[in-house]
């Protein structure tokens, strides 16, 4: 029996798989369950690590049913990746250490943490994706924007306006993205992605941060909680069904990537409209 125990906890799989029992407990890992004070430095690095590893496959496609902007999209431009990451460590994290601090790009530029999400997004760009938003997706965004500014946690007007403008920049790139169905970096408008992209909108269905990972033919989920943290599992009763699921939500959603001009505008011109309300 402790020998089975270890083969468990080696291969990383539950003793009902092994002895093919049929029951409706499904294993999960949380990778960083045993590291509750890892730095924000250290979590990128993680996410880092995670996807030059997707990359190692031959064959890969990425699902994400996106209740919020996918985190690496926030580190296209330094503004915004700076005021997310001090809002990450102050507010979600509740590092003491920032406590009775406020937010200025001067002071927390945060350049180790932009530097390693350009390299995430450099390999989140090499995978085949689908990207399913909904019209929420950017609003928890608008509203920690809107808290820090009512609350006085800008350090001055100007890092206020400059945040905005950094959102707004990275807004339009991703409807940029969207609109040539390919992902790129700003500064490499003419060098595209040959990795398929599409981007669809779902105007009912909010759901969850969940991505359903394909590495050659085997499945593989990722849940979020606690904000930052994930659950992961390759359990084929759970993957499988919840990749039959997000293709039931992309069949009553709408493709916003190549085509869909006019939805896709209809989309991000109400995104524009409630960043420029936050100037109110």
């Amino acid at each position: 029996m402790n020998e089975l125990k270890l083969l468990c906890e080696h291969f990383q799989i539950s003793l009902d798989q092994v002895l093919e029992i049929k029951s409706e407990a499904v294993l999960f890992q949380a990778p960083d369950i045993n590291e509750p004070e890892q730095d924000f430095t250290g979590y990128l690095q993680g996410i880092l690590k995670q996807f030059a590893y997707f990359n190692s496959f031959k064959t890969r496609k990425l699902s994400y049913l996106c209740k919020d902007l996918p985190i690496w999209y926030f580190y296209i431009f330094p503004e915004i990746a700076a005021f997310k990451t001090f809002c990450w460590i102050k507010t979600v994290q509740n590092n003491k250490e920032y406590a009775d601090k406020k937010f200025s790009l001067k002071e927390f530029p945060f350049n180790e943490c932009f530097a390693l999400g350009q390299q995430i997004l450099k390999e989140y760009n090499r995978i085949p994706c689908v990207e399913l938003w909904n019209y929420e997706s950017l609003s928890s965004t608008f509203r920690q924007i809107e808290y820090y500014k009512d609350a006085g946690l800008f350090s001055d007007k100007e890092d206020f306006t400059k945040v905005i403008n950094s959102l707004r920049k990275t807004i339009e790139h991703l409807q940029k993205q969207a609109e040539v169905g390919g992902k790129f970096f700003p500064n490499l408008p003419g060098v595209v992605s040959t990795e398929p992209y599409e981007l669809f909108i779902n105007e009912v269905i909010i759901g969850n941060n969940t991505i359903i990972l394909e590495l050659d033919s085997t499945l593989h989920c990722f849940i979020n909680y606690n904000v930052l943290s994930y659950l992961f599992t390759k359990d084929p009763r759970f993957t499988v069904q919840a990749s039959r699921s997000f293709r039931n939500l992309l069949s009553r959603s709408s493709n916003i990537s190549s085509t869909g001009e006019k939805f896709r505008n209809k989309y991000f011109e109400y995104q524009f409209e409630k960043l420029e309300s936050l100037k109110k």
